[in-house]
């Protein structure tokens, strides 16, 4: 799944609001069934406009999630209700002059509920076949809610750990790669990473050997092998094994003594040259490769924990949606500051479908809130305000609402040891939260305590949370709500002064 919303259809055909009613025959013997006030009244029933826009929810607990069954030509759309025949009566036609909406970009299905809605199937006068009727109950329950959430299969942008769930492929100019070799070498994975440091000198121990077997095979020096007065430009060289064991004793400076490069030649001496330099290049590189391989500050990202969910609940008497993070380590990080992404597929309003659209959730940036001093677990708050795009979510439309927010904790690793090598490195931990980890109505319960005059910090309640009583609606209807009261407070003020104010004057 490339997105959490359904790319919109290009197809011009499948926008608007329900299909027209297709032509056909009535069956034989259905109207007479009918009387002249039950046809006036089905007549009246089709000819009221069906919008193409989710309905409101009801008190019930009733939430239409079904998706719009868009039949093809010829086909009737079907919708079924509980306790009555499983089939509805043919939409009315398009009025002139409605607005068209795409179907897919609705989250809330426009089939009514037959305990709430006054339209009985009762009214159709076109009994569908069985073989179609067999077929559209079994469409209908498979866009079931209940259906839907047990197929629907979440894929994170970013995975709990902070591992990003983006794979790159068919990138063409991979010679970029090459141009920055130390990093690439770096970024291996650790068993590739080893067979490269492995290759590096195995690979420059045998060169160099081939080439001390055909300079010593060249010169007669493996031919005169026990000759006292031959004077051999490489000792004891009798094969490409000794010339192998030759390569690896000065590339690694061990020297038994027993061969070596004379100097009855001087393309021996420029070969143990050039083997020197080669090593010490390769020593510098792969052992730094190791040092950083090794000392690489994503490890310490392991040590940084966030919890696993996100809560809603009023602070301050502002709706905030919190959450909390913590450091296992006593060496602390340098500089941490923490943002927040809000990842939510969005269709605009002319009609372009933006897959996984980012944008910022405000921690606290305007007032410095989000530079943290984290030497015990704290609580990130997020005030949902009119600039935050939760203004408009209330407890109903969270469950129906699909997204995701990366949490991304950055600092700076504390000197520890040599501090030449360890300070400097930047950290970066990430987690994700998405709708369905997000409690509404609760709050994180502390974790710190004041024992032998000193704070104790206890992670095993790291995660608990507890349920405080919190309004169900928007922040923007609870701030809609105290702005009414305020003016109603503010009438009444007036009416009451404009009341006392004649027994404020003095008498004559």
């Amino acid at each position: 799944m490339l997105a959490y919303l359904p790319r919109p259809p290009t197809d011009t055909s499948r926008y608007g609001t329900f299909p027209q009613k297709p032509d056909l025959p009535a069956a034989p013997g259905a109207l007479g069934e009918i009387g002249g006030q039950q046809a006036a009244a089905t007549t009246a029933k089709r000819s009221a406009p069906m919008p193409n826009y989710p309905s409101a929810p009801r008190h019930s607990g009733f939430v239409p999630s079904e998706p719009s069954l868009l039949p093809g030509r010829g086909s009737l759309t079907t919708q079924h209700h509980r306790g009555h025949p499983p089939w509805c009566p043919p939409p009315a036609p398009q009025e002139a002059g409605a607005r068209l909406y795409p179907l897919h970009a609705l989250s809330v299905a426009n089939i009514p509920n037959s305990s709430h809605g006054k339209t009985s199937a009762r009214s159709s006068t076109i009994p569908a076949p069985e073989g179609l009727q067999s077929r559209r109950c079994k469409l209908l329950e498979e866009d079931s809610p209940m259906v839907q959430a047990s197929k629907r299969q979440r894929q994170r942008y970013v995975t709990k750990v902070g591992k990003c769930q983006v794979n790159l492929g068919n990138i063409q100019d991979k010679k970029r790669f090459l141009s920055d070799i130390f990093t690439t070498i770096v970024d291996l994975k650790y068993r590739w990473f080893l067979f490269v440091f492995m290759m590096c000198y195995v690979i420059t121990w045998v060169v160099f050997g081939f080439i001390y077997f055909f300079d010593a095979w060249v010169r007669g020096d493996v031919g005169h092998q026990g000759d006292p007065e031959w004077q051999a430009c490489i000792e004891n060289v009798d094969g490409f094994v000794s010339a192998l064991l030759l390569s690896v004793e000065s590339q690694r400076t061990i020297g038994y003594g027993t061969r070596m490069v004379t100097a009855n030649c001087a393309e021996g001496v420029i070969l143990l040259i050039a083997q020197s330099i080669v090593g010490s290049m390769i020593d510098a590189m792969m052992v730094g490769c190791m040092f950083v391989k090794i000392s690489r500050p994503k490890k310490r990202a392991q040590t940084l924990i966030f919890s696993k969910n996100c809560v809603i609940s009023r602070r301050d008497e502002k709706l905030c949606l919190m959450f909390r993070v913590g450091d296992l380590r006593e060496s602390h990080m340098v500089d941490a500051k923490i943002r927040a992404k809000l990842i939510k597929s969005r269709q605009t309003a002319e009609g372009e479908f933006i897959p996984l659209e980012q944008s910022e959730l405000n921690l606290g940036y305007d007032t410095g809130e989000d530079r943290l001093f984290l030497v015990e677990p704290q609580i990130i708050c997020h005030v949902i305000n009119r600039h935050s795009p939760f203004w408009d979510m209330s407890a109903e439309s969270l469950r129906r609402e699909q997204f995701e927010i990366i949490i991304i904790l950055e600092g700076i690793v504390e000197a520890t040891g040599n501090r030449c090598l360890a300070a400097g490195m930047t950290c970066q931990a990430r987690t994700s939260y998405t709708e369905d980890e997000i409690l509404w109505g609760y709050r994180f319960e502390p974790c710190m305590s004041l024992e032998k005059g000193a704070f104790q910090v206890d992670y095993s309640r790291f995660e608990m949370t507890f349920e405080v009583q919190t309004p169900a609606a928007s922040a923007k209807e609870l701030h809609e709500l105290k702005e009414l009261e305020q003016q109603e407070h503010s009438t009444l003020s007036l009416y009451w002064d404009h009341l006392l104010q004649p027994c404020a004057l003095p008498g004559p």
